[in-house]
């Protein structure tokens, strides 16, 4: 879940930039910070005591994140897929940089005056074609294919392919089928889009009515034809829809923002309502693109969906990366992650709330599992126990997602509280600078998850952050966590919302440099670590659960 409603967001960004730091410091140093936000006397009171040293010595060891990201020292970077010319995988090349893609200053919510659209697939492989459905009160209209990641620089998009010129047009409002309220978009089709030629990667179609404001995204992934030996960046492309409020209603919410009032089932066929059209893409998973293109890995392209279609393809790759918040599966979907890690595939989870909402999928007029169905309760009409679409630790599935992340969803918070190094000698933090003790401030974001002793867990589990937080005004712990299976895989959850965001500094609050820093070191050792392999056989897991929680309190210890 997520506090997704636009207006809410102004309101509480600033609340939460003056409130999250005084309270982080009476958390971790037991004291009230009284100076500014933002300054460094306010900074260091963040941190602590032990903290606040370690965290004043990252930041002036990677000020302005000035110290390029490179492998820990006596690592080797992975060699790409049999076949390949051997060592790190190139950097992408553009021949069309198209540093003006993101001049869009779409803010229209009436569907009469927006220029919005959507498409026939969320991903397809190179060579498909793609139908697109625009509507527009512009008198014309064109779309810009943008490839988006790293090309020398960060973020970037290269521009891949530009269409006609085509009539504009307002399409029908939006339809609300039935009792469960779902939300679709009627409308013709305008365009296909010839993707031949087109590489894998994660792109952004852009609807171009002739001014900024006639502008907006349509998302699309050109998923990779093979995943093997590749680390495979997913899009969590049913959690943008879930929280897609397009036509007045999500799975959250309906017109008058009562939950009662919600969907029950949400369709792709429609554009997301927010992110000017490109849902979460931009803020929360490009960073984590970039990133990954930028320290030449051997890279694989896919979504949500791609898990509910093809979930054997999966078992080919070397990792599989769940980018940002991805929180809705099915379970076909879960099964894909579970079998894949079994093979020894490494898993990463760079999000928190993950694999919480229990989903099943429906065909639309359009294409295959372009529906999402989620009840939340035992409302679901269907009839049989498995399918149930409740939360997955709920009746009947009583299958909490720690079984597979290793965490499990803490809460919501106003308060954006900061993530502390609890094993800084874990391979995961070489270069980073750190020490035990060391606080990142705000990165665990409005949401987080941790470990709890009532839920099952894998072992052996390594506790890598263990961050004092509260819940529903009650003290809690932010955990992130590593593990190893017998397979070899070795599974990264780092059970803090803001931390693909905080690498290029697109959370809803701002980043410190040092913990920007720190967290790009720390997923970029992981990543090269994991394209190079199963983790467990270099990397194997210590059980240090009991270090941090030594009370046993459920089933679930060893």
């Amino acid at each position: 879940m997520r506090y997704f409603a636009d207006r809410q967001w102004q309101i509480r960004r600033r609340i939460w930039q003056i409130t999250t730091l005084a309270t982080a410091a009476a958390l971790l140093a037991g004291c009230t910070a009284t100076t500014a936000p933002g300054s460094s006397a306010s900074n260091a009171a963040t941190a602590g005591a032990a903290g606040a040293a370690a965290t004043s010595a990252a930041s002036q060891e990677v000020s302005a994140g000035s110290v390029p990201i490179g492998p820990p020292a006596g690592s080797n970077r992975p060699t790409v897929p049999p076949g390949g010319a051997g060592g790190a995988a190139p950097i992408p090349h553009c021949a069309h940089p198209a540093p003006e893609w993101d001049q869009v200053t779409t803010k229209v919510t009436e569907h009469a005056k927006a220029t919005e659209g959507y498409a026939s697939v969320d991903s397809a492989t190179a060579g498909t074609p793609v139908d697109l459905y625009v509507s527009t009160p512009a008198k014309s209209f064109r779309i810009d294919a943008y490839r988006m990641g790293f090309y020398g620089k960060a973020p970037q998009a290269c521009a891949v392919w530009r269409s006609a010129e085509f009539n504009g047009g307002i399409q029908p409002s939006a339809l609300i089928l039935g009792t469960v309220h779902e939300p679709t978009a009627p409308w013709r089709r305008s365009l296909t889009v010839p993707t031949a030629g087109w590489q894998p990667g994660n792109y952004l179609l852009r609807i171009d009515g002739g001014t900024p404001a006639q502008r907006s995204f349509i998302p699309l992934t050109i998923r990779s034809a093979s995943f093997a030996g590749r680390v495979v960046l997913v899009m969590p492309d049913t959690t943008w829809q879930a929280y897609n409020t397009w036509g007045g209603y999500s799975l959250y919410f309906g017109p008058d923002h009562r939950s009662a009032d919600r969907a029950r089932i949400v369709s792709f066929d429609r554009p997301y309502g927010y992110g000017q059209g490109a849902a979460d893409f931009v803020d929360d998973d490009l960073p984590l693109v970039t990133l990954a293109e930028s320290i030449g890995i051997p890279l694989g392209y896919a979504t949500d969906v791609d898990l509910q279609r093809d979930p054997a393809a999966f078992r080919q790759a070397r990792a599989i990366i769940s980018v940002g918040h991805d929180e809705y599966y099915s379970p076909t979907m879960r099964d894909a992650l579970t079998l894949a890690r079994d093979a020894g595939v490494n898993l990463g989870f760079l999000g928190a709330n993950d694999i919480y909402r229990k989903i099943r999928f429906a065909d639309s007029p359009i294409g295959t599992d372009r529906r999402i169905i989620n009840y939340k309760d035992a409302t679901d009409p269907i009839g049989v126990p498995s399918l149930v679409t409740t939360q997955w630790q709920d009746p009947p599935s009583n299958d909490p997602e720690s079984s597979l992340t290793g965490v499990a969803y803490r809460c919501a918070s106003d308060i954006f509280y900061p993530i502390v190094v609890a094993d800084a000698g874990n391979w995961l933090f070489a270069d980073a600078g750190v020490q035990d003790g060391t606080a990142l401030p705000g990165i665990a974001g409005h949401e987080f998850d941790g470990i709890n002793p009532a839920k099952p867990m894998p072992h052996p589990l390594e506790v890598l952050f263990h961050s004092p937080a509260r819940c529903n005004g009650r003290a809690t712990h932010q955990d992130s966590t590593y593990y190893t299976t017998p397979s070899g895989a070795g599974v990264l959850d780092v059970g803090a919302y803001f931390w693909t965001c905080a690498i290029a500094n697109t959370c809803r609050i701002p980043i410190e440099p040092a913990a920007t820093r720190i967290i790009t070191q720390v997923t970029a050792n992981f990543l090269w670590a994991a394209a190079a392999g199963p983790l467990g056989r270099a990397h194997p897991a210590k059980d240090t659960v009991h270090t941090f929680y030594p009370k046993p309190r459920g089933p679930h210890w060893r």
